[in-house]
């Protein structure tokens, strides 16, 4: 029994027995893939499976008709494609009896396509397909100098702005089967780590899969029951590996809710209605989907946050709901951001990746800073003063309107620093 692949403990069980008569046809015609220098993921793994009749490919959505007297199929696993976690790419090889390549054809974006040099020779190398993988998506051509041409421009804009476009690929037979979930904060967490390993394509293919020891090749219904299992493990390590904020603070009036439509209770300070001001619904809803963990930190009466929060459907969006009427004081008093952090469970090294958004300079600002918290100053309404009086008071960041903090979040987190502990394995 041989592995090709370098990795001796989780793929450790990907073996092949390359005296097996459909192993080692296997292993003769396996696809030489050219990577790009720049290339931030190679293949794994290859499943093979063997055809000597049409039938329905047992790895993609192709029927496979041979043209000669059979042909390999082999299913390529990458860990990531540069805009989502998973990716299975296919190349299809019809050999004669005698062992000669005829065909060779080769998945891309969805389509099976015949591979074919310019010249309209076979891309060929003593028996192997030689193709070109796509930097980051993976895709097949037999020319990379056709690949640059047909689709250079659109490669690097994936490769670059559009990185992490999907978080965890969830729409395939995995998926589809149960196999295969991710959560809110996971997805998230996937579309971060894409959006830090954007990069240019240099256009130089001098790596290939052969290196670091090749590609495991084994049968393919031994990756079909490995790729779940290594999803999981995926998954499960994004938390520790990708920087991302611990929780974000947010204020109620004027951040969520227009100060100057509240109504009260004649006599007492507590509203009874409230309108949200522009985009609060939206932008809570948005963030609370995108896994992010939500505190409400809030001066006044608990009644008032349930009644203008429960109104609007964005009571149950906050994990915890900190109220200064609750916990005796007013912000700025480190009481009310430490009284948020213990309900999250954060520990002080969090606070530098927790974030409190506020319209008040002398409270939401004030109080965040002397906390050790990024603060986000709402400068939507004039209703309290944007000039800060103490160097305290001074935001770390600053927003127009609310819809615009789902952005600064985002970009918050691409720019939190990777610690050793979280650097990838």
């Amino acid at each position: 029994m041989t592995c090709a692949s370098p990795f001796s403990g989780e793929l450790s069980e990907l073996l092949v027995d390359s005296t097996h008569a459909d192993a080692a046809l296997a292993r003769r015609h396996l696809p030489l893939l050219m990577l790009d220098r720049a290339e931030p993921f190679r293949p794994l793994a290859t499943g093979y499976a063997i055809y000597r009749g049409e039938a329905q490919s047992v790895s993609s959505k192709f029927l496979v008709r041979p043209v000669a007297d059979a042909v390999i199929e082999y299913a390529i696993w990458y860990d990531w494609d540069i805009q989502h976690l998973y990716d299975l790419e296919h190349v299809w090889v019809h050999v004669t009896a005698a062992g000669d390549v005829v065909k060779v054809e080769a998945s891309r974006h969805g389509s099976r396509r015949a591979m074919v040099r310019p010249d309209g020779s076979l891309p060929l190398e003593q028996g192997r397909p030689v193709l070109y993988s796509e930097p980051g998506k993976h895709a097949h051509w037999a020319d990379n100098g056709e690949m640059h041409v047909k689709s250079g421009t659109l490669i690097e804009a994936m490769c670059g702005a559009f990185a992490g476009e999907q978080g965890v690929h969830l729409s395939n037979r995995f998926s589809d089967a149960g196999l295969m979930s991710a959560s809110p904060l996971e997805n998230r967490l996937a579309r971060l780590k894409m959006k830090r390993t954007a990069f240019v394509p240099t256009w130089d293919f001098a790596r290939s899969g052969d290196e670091q020891g090749g590609i495991a090749l084994v049968p393919w219904p031994v990756l079909e029951q490995w790729i779940p299992k290594r999803v999981a493990r995926l998954v499960g390590k994004l938390p520790q590996t990708v920087p991302h904020l611990a929780a974000v603070f947010l204020d109620c009036g004027d951040t969520l809710a227009d100060e100057a439509t509240e109504e009260k209770i004649p006599g007492t300070e507590i509203v009874t209605r409230a309108d949200l001001i522009p985009g609060a619904a939206d932008t809570v809803r948005q963030i609370a989907a995108s896994g992010y963990r939500l505190a409400l930190v809030a001066d006044g009466p608990r009644k008032t946050f349930e009644n203008i929060l429960g109104a609007h459907g964005l009571w149950d969006c906050f994990e915890a709901h900190i109220i200064s009427g609750d916990v005796g004081e007013l912000k700025p008093s480190a009481r009310m951001f430490a009284t948020a952090a213990d309900a999250l469970g954060l520990s002080e090294i969090d606070r530098n990746r927790t974030v409190m958004v506020g319209n008040n300079l002398e409270r939401d600002i004030l109080g965040a800073n002397r906390f050790g918290l990024i603060s986000v100053f709402l400068a939507w309404s004039r209703r309290r003063s944007h000039k800060p009086r103490l160097r305290r008071e001074r935001p770390r960041l600053t927003i127009s309107h609310i819809w615009k903090l789902p952005d600064l979040l985002e970009r918050i987190e691409l720019s939190l620093p990777q610690t050793q502990a979280e650097q990838p394995s």
